[in-house]
């Protein structure tokens, strides 16, 4: 018996067509199946109907309505629910994508268009040699309202841009036992590092990557997108990608565009060694946030900046070496070999904290204000005693003895620097949490050091730490070399400008802001002014205090969200930076409450009806809906924050990574 069959002829065994589409040819490529068949046997079906020699490894079934990978081969087509209109796409899982690094280079990477984007971002930086992969994601680019769409877009560009290919054998370029050196003064790598490597590292561009651009062009400048509200800050975190989903499931095309960031500003163990392309690339995402005022700053700060990135610019393209590459070895071994004698011997601890049964005080006159409606700012004197993370103000030292007259708990606190160095002003605004809201007070300090002690031991009471921790002294001594290096120069002011302001383009190295007010000769001879204070810096000591100086401003690492809270009527801005999540008002950008990660209980999200939900200490809860972004991207922040904050030392170079999705990607 032959069985029942169709009219055309067939057997009626319950196989159906399914025509799938072969990416290389863009045909239709028919095979038989059944509901039943699991999808590796499709896939080795479909390779026997091409009949062609050539390695299909790397193909996977796409399924584009349903934006799915059908990668689990034990599967089969009635798990998957795929019929026969599925219309299936017989695609690479590695494509070609161009990334833009955050200085502005575009690369062509291979990458999988097929694993979360968690994993390319890892393969990505693996490629390019930057540590901590976990810190940056992709993010696709915003375009500027204000400008009109051009007719041939970026991303229709001829392509041609270096190629930086995962499949060249450089993945384990960096590991536990073996990393790549590098030479603080101009970032090269040594000798060591050249043999060991041979010629990868040239051929994949990873010097370069390693070096500072000149000085950008002022009409490059006014292309980018440059936000002048807190609605177009938020608008700047629209496009981040979703870590747990794949390029190819968020609508990702070959040869696109995408840009790789650092998402999280926490930046885990720096080192000169061996980061000269995460510190150069991380400098260069500080750079552009304050030349297009992503973050707020004085001008003394602008002008300090713009002196260090003249000098990062000067010794980049001079290339000079002030100290011989086997010195620089020898240099390494001997500090190699100071830590491990440190690590095993230990350090005498005793020495070196004093006597630590009792917490450091800090007491001494300075001027305090407490803003009221409808007041002028007076300052009036108390004498003032900063105990754990308290404050405590007296009329004088001798009633010191009994009740304050004011007391102020800095815990949780926004902290906001407001200091002129020309006119010796050196203020510190405290944003206090209360259960209505915020409180603000002012504290005045008669000089730097004053001034950089009260500032340290606030900053470590708004994290619950007191100024026994062993951070207090070296935020002091960091707060201290970041006023040094906005001190005015009067030796500089006398110069002959003439003849030394031939390299300097100071449209490129200052904000828009800044050029309106002032000439151009009057910014370079300021800009030169501010450059004696860093020019005896070394390349890669001139990116760490930059990036040490972004770090201290008041609105470093803020990511802002377009929210509505609530119960609320109106929209709100939500800013999330690495220790805590402000609300703000979406006109001044003024923060109007605040509360911080270690007083958070749980997080969750209503994905139903798309509302964050926030518990934190003393029975208070929060809960917001995003107005122009996915709820996901908030998840991904404030679970991304939470868990990079628990990284050690001893923690492998690569995160768990189920780990990292269930805390950032996850569905509750």
């Amino acid at each position: 018996m032959d069985g029942i069959r169709t009219a055309d002829g067939e057997l009626a065994d319950g196989r159906w067509e399914l025509a799938v589409t072969v990416w290389d040819t863009k045909k239709d490529v028919p095979v038989r199946v059944s509901g039943d068949m699991h999808i590796g046997g499709v896939l080795l079906q479909l390779v026997e109907t091409i009949n062609e020699k050539k390695d299909w490894s790397d193909y996977a079934l796409w399924w584009d309505q349903r934006k799915l990978w059908l990668l689990k081969s034990h599967w089969t087509l009635d798990k998957y629910g795929v019929q026969a209109d599925a219309g299936l796409l017989f695609s690479p899982q590695h494509k070609l994508l161009r990334v833009q690094l955050p200085n502005m280079e575009v690369v062509r990477v291979s990458v999988s268009f097929s694993d979360a984007v968690f994993r390319a971002v890892a393969d990505i930086c693996r490629t390019c040699n930057i540590r901590r992969s976990e810190e940056l994601s992709l993010l696709r680019k915003v375009q500027d309202p204000g400008k009109k769409k051009k007719k041939k877009e970026e991303d229709e560009l001829p392509i041609n841009d270096p190629i930086i290919s995962v499949s060249q054998g450089v993945q384990g370029l960096y590991s536990k036992t073996v990393v790549p050196a590098y030479d603080p003064k101009d970032g090269s790598p040594l000798s060591a590092t050249k043999v060991w490597f041979g010629d990868v590292m040239q051929d994949n561009g990873f010097t370069t990557l390693a070096i500072s651009k000149s000085d950008t062009s002022p009409e490059t400048l006014a292309r980018l997108y440059r936000p002048l509200t807190s609605l177009d800050k938020a608008r700047l975190n629209r496009g981040w990608m979703d870590s747990s989903r794949s390029l190819m499931e968020q609508g990702v095309k070959e040869n696109e565009i995408v840009m790789l960031r650092f998402k999280y500003y926490t930046f885990f163990d720096l080192d000169a060694k061996y980061d000269a392309i995460r510190i150069n690339q991380l400098y260069e995402q500080a750079r552009w946030s304050v030349v297009l005022e992503n973050v707020e700053c004085t001008e003394e700060e602008m002008l300090m900046f713009a002196a260090l990135q003249y000098q990062i610019s000067k010794l980049a393209t001079s290339g000079e070496r002030t100290m011989e590459t086997n010195e620089l070895a020898i240099n390494d071994v001997g500090s190699a070999l100071s830590e491990l004698e440190v690590a095993l011997e230990g350090t005498n601890v005793s020495k070196a904290l004093g006597n630590i049964t009792s917490i450091p005080e800090l007491k001494g006159n300075l001027k305090v204000f407490k803003p009221k409606k409808l007041t002028l700012r007076v300052f009036k004197q108390f004498w003032c005693i900063f105990n754990g993370t308290s404050i405590s103000c007296y009329k004088n030292e001798e009633e010191s003895i009994g009740s304050p007259l004011q007391s102020y708990n800095l815990k949780g606190c926004e902290i906001v620097p407001d200091v002129n160095i020309s006119a010796q002003k050196f203020n510190i605004k405290l944003m206090l949490v209360v259960a209505e809201g915020m409180n603000e007070i002012w504290l005045r300090c008669e000089n730097e050091e004053q001034y950089a002690r009260w500032m340290g031991a606030c900053r470590l009471a708004s994290k619950g730490r007191s100024m026994a921790d062993s951070s207090y002294q070296p935020e002091v001594d960091n707060i201290l070399s970041f006023l040094c290096m906005k001190h005015a120069n009067p030796d500089v002011q006398a110069l002959d400008m003439q003849g030394l302001s031939l390299d300097i383009v100071p449209e490129s190295l200052v904000s828009p802001r800044y050029c309106k007010k002032h000439k151009g000769k009057q910014l370079t001879a300021r800009i030169l002014e501010a450059h004696h204070n860093v020019a005896n810096l070394c390349l890669m000591d001139a990116k760490m205090k930059f990036i040490q100086a972004w770090q201290s401003l008041p609105d470093f690492g803020i990511a802002h969200f377009n929210v509505r809270f609530r119960g609320s009527k109106k929209d709100d801005i939500l800013g999330i930076a690495y220790n805590r999540i402000i609300r703000m008002d979406v006109q001044s950008g003024d923060a109007t409450k605040t509360w911080r990660f270690n007083n958070m209980k749980q997080w969750n999200v209503n994905w139903e009806v798309q509302q964050v939900m926030i518990d934190f200490d003393d029975d208070v809860k929060i809960a917001f809906n995003c107005v122009d972004t996915g709820c996901k991207v908030v998840h991904e922040y404030i679970g991304g924050y939470i868990f990079l904050s628990t990284r050690s030392k001893d923690q492998e170079e690569t995160l768990d990574e189920e780990l990292f999705h269930k805390l950032t990607g996850g569905r509750d």
